[in-house]
């Protein structure tokens, strides 16, 4: 599965079902871009285990505010449509990967 860019409109129905690790970020943000690539990596090594969507913060406020996104990169981890996990700015692969297999069992 590649990796989905989503809307406030698409948000709660491509977050609903399974393990869905969601990045909020924005064009300018440096360290979303440096997040992006490993993102990448996850999504061709894990995409068994784990969908990721992206949310641009600046076209989707709606969201970011409801999930109370003050800083970019946030990623928060949602099983079944609740968020079990979040962390916030840049984080290395290894880091991901074992946030995803804590939480996909």
């Amino acid at each position: 599965m590649a990796i989905e860019h989503v809307t406030d409109q698409n948000f709660g129905q491509e977050t609903a079902d399974g393990l869905v690790l969601a990045d909020f970020w924005a064009p300018w943000c440096g360290p979303c871009k440096m997040i992006a690539p490993v993102l990448e990596e996850i999504d061709g090594e894990m995409e068994d285990k784990v969908q990721i969507v992206k949310l641009d913060v600046d076209e989707n406020q709606e969201t970011a505010g409801k999930y109370g996104v003050m800083s970019i990169p946030t990623l928060l981890l949602f099983k079944d449509g609740k968020v079990v996990d979040q962390v916030v700015g840049f984080q290395p692969k290894e880091a991901l990967v074992e946030l995803i297999n804590k939480h996909a069992s």
